[in-house]
C-alpha cells in the first residue's frame, strides 16, 4: 500500500487577476491580497493600482505547509477555506506619517478538490464586500467583482488506497425548533452550540462543535432555500460566511425519514417552524475519514446504533475569579442504525434530530448513491424508551457517560415538555457499503439465465411441404384445364350441358393419349415428384431405407390415400363444392382455460387443471403470463423444481420482468440458494425502485439472512415508496379542482410527481422524534398465541413489542374488503390435497389501497402460493405498528387453517374478522366455504345468500354462485338454483355453471334449455363425464335413440363416478326401453 510521505508538502495558492474592482477614492486605487489560512497570515501581495476597467494583476503566490503527522491536516483542508482579503491603500495626506487603509472585500477559496484525489484547480470566486464598502454600491445587474485563483500541490494529498478507501462526512446542523420558554433573548447573552464526535481509529474520536446559534422568537419560516456557512468565527465579509454551491433546501414533511413526518404531526411542526422560538445555526462541518476511520465507523454503526449529540448553553458575561461557570447541557441520542446506520452504509446522505435524553433514528437505504437528507426531531417520549441506554466505547468496556433519566433530570425535563427537536444533515461523499451497480446485477441475472430469443419459424417443415404439394397440384390442375379447353374447347361449346357421358369418356383417354405423347404427364410426375418427396421427409419423417419390401408397400399405400385425401383438399379449394359447409368450431380463450384451470385446482382435480395450464403453454409458448401461472401451481402442488423452472423460462423471455425476478428470488430462498435469491431481488428494486413489494421481498431475505440494518432499510424504503403512492393518490383526486397545495411548509411546494408518487430533486429529508432514550426492543414472531388473549391483552401488547425497526409510520386506514387467495402461515408447506378451499382473487373482489407493506406483500405472496413466506409476512404485519389485527388479517388466517381443515380455528377466526368489519361481503363468503367445506349446507346457505346481497361483490363471488346453486339443488329449490345458475353463466361461464344450469332446467322439466346449456358445458368440456350423463338422460326423455346410447356410451368411458346419477339413468333407459345398447 502506498505510504504518505511524513515531510511536509507545500500548498499553494496563486492569486492571477482581479475583475471589476472598485475602491473608495478614485477610479484606480491601490490594492493588495492578504492571504490567511486556519487563522494564520499566509502573506500579502505587492500593491497593485487597479485599472481604469476595474482588473488588477496581482501573480500573488501564498503557501502553507500540508503535514498528515502534525500541523495543517487533511480535516483541516476540509473544513477550513483559505481567506484572501482584499486592502485599499489610501494616498498620503499633508503630515501623515503612515498610509491608511481600508478593508473592500473578502473571498473564499474551497480547498475540498484536493481532497477529491486533484493536485491543482483554477477557480474564479466572488469577492464580498464588508459592510460600507463601494463595492457594496455597485448597481444591479452589474458584474461581481471576482479573484482568479490557482491552488496546486507537487502531487496529489491522498494516495490511490486514501481515494478509494476514504471518504469525506459532512454535517449541517441547521436549527432546533420549539426550544423552551425560558430561553429569552434580553438578558445576559448565551453562546448556544451543539456538540458531537465522529468516531475514528482507537480511542481518539474526531470532535464537531456548531457554535454561536441564534435565538429568534419566532413569527415567520426559515426561509428556503438558504446558504450553509463555515463554522468559523470572525469572518469580515457577511457573504464570505456562506459556503459556495451549498443550500439548505428543505422540503415536505412527507418525504422526511424520520419520526414527526406524520399527518398528525403536521399542525405541532407548521407551530414550532412558524411561531415558537428556535435557535438558528446553519452550519456545515466537514470531517475527513482516511480507511481505518472508514472501517472503525462502519463497525460503530454495527455495534451501536446511537450517536450522542450534546446540546449546550453557554452564558457569555464574565465570570468572576474563583466560580465556575455555570451552563445548562442537555445529551440527546438518536440511531445512527436506522438513520446513520442504513443510510450512510447504502446511501451518502442522512440527517437526524434530538431532543435531551432522546432516541432519534435516521433512515437510508444502505446501498443508494443519491443524496438523501434525513431529519432527526426530538421531543416527544413514546412508551418504553424512557430509559438511556449504555454505550460503550470501542477501545474500552467502560460505558460512556449517559445522563440521568427524565425523572432525575429537571434541566432534560423542559426540552421533553416543550417538544424541542433539532434538524441536522448528515452527509458521506461514498456510501459505506458500495452498491452494486444495475449493470452488474442484470449480467448476473443474464449469466443465471440466458435470455431465451423468440422462436424463429422454420422455413420447412411439415406445413410447408403439405403448403407446397397444395400448390403444385393447383398448378398441375390449371395446366390440364388449359390442355384441355385447347383441344375440346370448342366442342364443349357447342354441346354445351347436353354432352353425354360417353362423350366425356371419350374426351379423357383422348387427353390422356396426347398427355402422355407431349411428355407433358412425366413433365407433371417431375413437378410433383420434390413436394412428394418432402411430405415424406417433414410429414412422415422417413429418411432412412426401408427394412424389407412389405414395410415399403404398406408406407407406399399409406401414402397413397394420403396424397389422393391432400389433393382433393386442393382441389376442393381451387373449386368449391357449393354443397360443403364449413364446421363451425368453439375455440376457449386462454382466459377461459385460466378459469377452468383454477376450477379444477379447487376442486383438487390437479391433473385436470395441469392439461389447461400445459395446453396454454402449448398456444403460446412465448407469454411469460402463461408460465407463471403454471408456476403457481407448480408451488400449489409443492413441486418446487417445476416451478422453479417456470418461473426462469418466464425471466429468460424477459429479464426486466419484475414478478419473473421476485418470483425466482422467492424460488431460490426456498431452495436455499441465497447468493442468487439476493441478485434477483436486488436486480428487480434497480429494476423498479417503486416496487413495495420487491423491497418487502429484499428486506425479508435479509431478515433470513440476520442482517438487520439491511433489513431495516428494505423495509424503511418499501414504507416510503408505498406513502409516495398514497400521496399520488391524493394528488390525482384534486387535479379535477385546480393546482395542488401543500400547507406544511406555509405555501407552496414544487414537486415532479413520478410514477408512484412526489419526488423532489433535493435530498429526502428526515425528522425524528424526541423521546427518552431506551434500548430497543426485539420482536418476536408471535401468531395464533398471540391471537388467543384478551383484545385488551393485544392492544397493551402492540406497545411493548413495538421495536426500532417498526418507527416508520404508514396510513392510517386499514382495508378490510379484500380477500385474496390463502396461504398457510406455518413454516411447512400444506399438502396440495388440503387445498380445497385454495380460491384466487377474481376480478370482482373489492378493491382498497394497501394499509402497510406487509399486507401487500402477503397478497402478492399469496397469488402466487408462496407459502413458506407468507408467515413470516403475518408476524410482521402483526408487530407493525399501523398493521397489527386486522379484518383482513384475520380473514388471511381463516383461510390458512381452511387450507388445513382446522375448520375450528377458522371459524375463531372468522368470527374476530366479523366483529372488525360485520359489513364485509368477503367474512360472509368465507364463513360460507367453511360450513360448505365442514357439511353444515344449511349454515352456508345463509351466509352465501347475505354475501351476494350485499352492494359490493366479494372477492370469490364464481365459487359462490356454483356452491349456492349446489346447495339449492340439493334442497330441491330449482327456481333460485336456475337463477344463481344463470347468474354465474353471466360473470363467469365455464363448464360447471353451463352443466349447473343444464341439471336445473332438466329437474324443471325444461328440456330443450337443459340440452342447450348441457351442450355449452360439452362445447367448454368434453370430458366431463357428468355432462354427458344429463345429455343421455334429456336425449332419452327427447325419445332420440341413438344420441342416448352415444352419450351413455361416453358417460361410461369416462367413469361416471357419481352412483346415484348412473342408476337414475339405468333407470330412464329401463322405462323408455332403449339408450342402453347392452341390452
Amino acid at each position: 500500500m502506498e505510504q504518505v510521505s511524513s515531510t511536509g508538502r507545500p500548498v499553494q495558492i496563486t492569486v492571477t487577476d482581479g475583475y471589476d474592482l472598485k475602491g473608495f477614492k478614485g477610479d484606480t486605487p491601490v490594492t493588495f491580497i492578504r492571504a490567511e489560512f486556519s487563522q494564520v497570515v499566509l502573506g500579502d501581495s505587492a500593491k497593485v493600482t487597479v485599472s481604469p476597467e476595474g482588473t488588477a494583476k496581482y501573480n500573488f503566490t501564498s503557501s502553507f505547509e500540508f503535514n498528515p503527522e502534525g500541523g495543517i491536516t487533511l480535516d483541516d483542508l476540509a473544513h477550513k477555506p483559505v481567506f484572501l482579503t482584499m486592502t485599499e491603500v489610501l494616498p498620503k495626506e499633508k503630515k501623515q506619517k503612515d498610509e491608511k487603509t481600508l478593508i473592500l472585500g473578502q473571498a473564499v477559496v474551497d480547498l475540498l478538490p484536493l481532497l477529491e484525489g486533484e493536485s491543482s484547480f483554477e477557480t474564479i470566486i466572488p469577492l464580498h464586500p464588508v459592510p460600507g464598502s463601494p463595492l457594496e454600491s455597485l448597481r444591479s445587474g452589474a458584474k461581481q467583482c471576482s479573484l482568479e485563483v490557482k491552488v496546486f500541490v507537487a502531487e496529489p494529498l491522498l494516495t490511490t488506497a486514501q481515494i478509494l478507501g476514504g471518504n469525506l462526512l459532512k454535517v449541517t446542523l441547521e436549527a432546533a425548533y420549539s426550544v423552551p420558554e425560558s430561553f429569552i433573548p434580553v438578558g445576559p447573552l448565551q453562546n448556544y452550540m451543539v456538540g458531537l464526535q465522529v468516531p475514528s481509529v482507537g480511542e481518539k474520536d474526531y470532535p464537531i462543535l456548531f457554535k454561536n446559534g441564534t435565538l429568534k422568537i419566532g413569527g415567520e419560516r426559515e426561509p428556503v432555500p438558504r446558504p450553509k456557512k463555515w463554522p468559523i468565527a470572525n469572518i469580515l465579509a457577511p457573504g464570505a460566511n456562506d459556503i459556495p454551491n451549498a443550500f439548505i433546501i428543505g422540503g415536505p414533511y412527507e418525504e422526511e425519514e424520520g419520526e414527526l413526518n406524520h399527518p398528525e404531526d403536521r399542525e405541532f411542526r407548521n407551530q414550532a417552524e412558524c411561531i415558537k422560538k428556535r435557535i438558528t445555526w446553519d452550519l456545515e462541518s466537514r470531517c475527513y475519514l482516511d480507511p481505518p476511520a472508514v472501517v472503525s465507523f462502519q463497525k460503530r454503526i454495527v455495534d451501536c446504533r446511537f450517536w450522542p449529540v450534546e446540546i449546550t448553553r453557554v452564558p457569555l458575561t464574565t465570570v468572576p475569579k474563583g466560580k465556575a461557570a455555570k451552563f445548562d447541557k442537555t445529551k440527546c441520542l438518536f440511531s445512527l442504525f436506522r438513520d446513520t446506520g442504513h443510510h450512510l452504509i447504502q446511501n451518502n446522505k442522512i440527517g437526524g434530530i434530538n431532543s435531551p435524553l432522546s432516541k432519534l433514528v435516521v433512515s437510508k437505504n444502505l446501498k443508494e448513491d443519491k443524496a438523501v437528507k434525513e431529519k432527526d426531531i426530538e421531543g416527544r417520549p413514546r412508551p418504553g424508551d424512557m430509559q438511556a441506554p449504555s454505550i460503550k466505547s470501542q477501545s474500552s468496556d467502560t460505558p460512556l457517560e449517559v445522563e440521568p433519566s427524565l425523572s432525575h433530570n429537571p434541566e432534560g425535563q423542559q426540552y421533553v415538555e416543550a417538544g424541542t427537536y433539532i434538524v441536522m444533515e448528515i452527509q458521506l461523499d461514498k456510501a459505506l457499503v458500495p452498491k452494486r451497480m444495475p449493470e452488474e446485477l442484470a449480467r448476473r441475472v443474464k449469466d443465471m439465465i440466458p435470455p431465451r430469443p423468440p422462436l424463429t419459424r422454420r422455413t420447412g417443415g411439415a406445413q410447408k411441404a403439405m403448403s407446397d404439394y397444395h400448390m403444385q397440384i393447383k398448378n398441375i390442375s390449371r395446366a390440364i384445364l388449359d390442355e384441355y379447353h385447347r383441344m375440346f374447347g370448342k366442342q364443349v361449346a357447342k354441346l354445351g350441358s347436353d354432352m353425354d357421358s360417353e362423350t366425356l369418356e371419350e374426351q379423357k383417354c383422348q387427353l390422356n393419349y396426347e398427355l402422355n405423347c407431349s411428355g407433358k404427364y412425366f413433365a407433371f410426375k417431375e413437378q410433383l415428384k420434390h413436394a412428394v418427396v418432402k411430405i415424406v421427409r417433414e410429414k412422415y419423417l422417413k429418411t432412412t431405407s426401408f427394412e424389407s419390401q412389405e414395410e415399403l408397400q404398406t408406407f407406399i399405400s399409406e401414402l397413397y390415400v394420403f396424397l389422393v385425401d391432400q389433393m382433393h383438399v386442393a382441389l376442393n379449394q381451387t373449386m368449391p363444392d357449393d354443397v360443403q359447409h364449413a364446421v363451425s368450431t368453439i375455440y376457449t380463450s386462454n382466459e377461459q382455460l385460466r378459469l377452468f384451470a383454477f376450477e379444477a385446482e379447487v376442486n383438487e382435480n390437479f391433473e385436470m387443471a395441469a392439461v389447461y395450464y400445459e395446453e396454454r403453454l402449448v398456444r403460446e409458448p412465448q407469454n411469460l403470463e402463461h408460465w407463471l401461472d403454471y408456476g403457481a401451481f407448480c408451488l400449489l402442488t409443492e413441486d418446487n423444481i417445476k416451478a422453479q423452472e417456470c418461473f426462469r423460462r418466464a425471466l429468460s423471455l424477459n429479464q426486466n420482468h419484475i414478478h419473473s425476478l421476485l418470483l425466482c428470488g422467492v424460488l431460490a430462498v426456498l431452495m436455499e440458494n441465497y447468493e442468487q435469491a439476493e441478485i434477483f431481488f436486488e436486480d428487480a428494486t434497480c429494476l423498479e425502485p417503486t416496487n413495495v413489494v420487491a423491497w418487502t421481498l429484499l428486506g425479508l431475505y435479509y431478515e433470513i439472512q440476520n442482517n438487520d440494518i439491511r433489513m431495516e432499510m428494505a423495509f424503511h424504503e418499501a414504507f416510503k415508496q408505498l406513502q409516495a403512492r398514497m400521496l399520488q393518490a391524493q394528488v390525482t383526486k384534486q387535479r379535477g379542482t385546480g393546482t395542488v397545495e401543500y400547507i406544511e411548509e406555509g405555501g407552496k411546494v414544487e414537486s415532479s410527481l413520478g410514477p408512484w408518487g412526489i419526488t423532489n430533486g433535493s435530498a429526502t429529508a428526515m425528522t425524528v422524534e424526541a423521546e427518552a432514550a431506551a434500548g430497543p426492543r426485539d420482536p418476536s414472531y408471535i401468531l395464533d398465541d398471540f391471537l388467543e388473549e384478551s383484545s385488551k391483552l393485544q392492544s397493551d401488547s402492540r406497545e411493548n413489542i413495538l421495536s426500532l425497526q417498526y418507527q416508520d409510520p404508514t396510513i392510517s386506514q386499514k382495508p378490510s374488503n379484500i380477500l385474496v387467495k390463502d396461504i398457510p402461515a406455518k413454516k411447512e408447506t400444506s399438502k396440495c390435497q388440503d387445498s380445497s378451499t385454495f380460491l384466487h382473487p377474481s376480478p370482482y373482489g373489492v378493491s382498497q389501497t394497501p394499509a402497510t407493506i406487509f399486507m401487500e406483500t402477503i397478497r402478492f405472496l399469496m397469488k402466487v402460493n408462496a407459502v413458506q413466506y407468507v408467515h413470516r409476512v403475518l408476524a410482521h404485519e402483526l408487530l407493525c405498528p399501523q398493521g397489527g389485527p386486522s379484518c383482513e388479517y384475520y380473514l388471511v388466517l381463516a383461510r390458512t387453517h381452511l387450507l388445513k381443515k382446522d375448520f375450528a380455528k377458522a371459524e375463531e377466526y372468522l368470527q374476530q374478522a366479523a366483529q372488525m368489519d360485520y359489513l364485509n361481503p368477503n367474512v360472509w363468503g368465507m364463513k360460507g366455504h367453511l360450513y360448505f367445506l365442514s357439511g353444515n349446507h344449511a349454515e352456508a346457505k345463509a351466509c352465501y345468500e347475505r354475501t351476494i346481497s350485499f352492494v359490493v361483490d366479494a372477492s370469490e363471488m364464481h365459487f359462490i354462485f356454483l356452491r349456492l346453486g349446489h346447495i339449492y339443488l340439493e334442497e330441491k329449490e330449482y327456481e333460485k338454483a336456475k337463477k344463481t345458475y344463470l347468474q354465474a353463466c353471466k360473470r363467469s361461464p365455464s363448464c360447471l355453471t353451463w352443466l349447473g344450469l343444464g341439471i336445473t332446467c332438466y329437474r324443471l322439466e325444461e328440456l330443450t334449455e337443459a340440452e342447450d346449456a348441457l351442450s355449452e358445458a360439452n362445447a367448454l368440456n368434453n370430458h366431463n363425464a357428468e355432462v354427458w350423463a344429463y345429455l343421455a338422460l334429456v336425449s332419452l326423455k327427447a325419445g332420440r335413440e341413438l344420441e342416448a346410447e352415444q352419450a351413455y356410451k361416453y358417460t361410461m368411458k369416462l367413469k361416471l363416478k357419481d352412483e346415484t346419477l348412473l342408476a337414475e339413468v339405468h333407470m330412464v333407459q329401463e322405462a323408455v326401453g332403449f339408450g342402453n345398447p347392452s341390452f
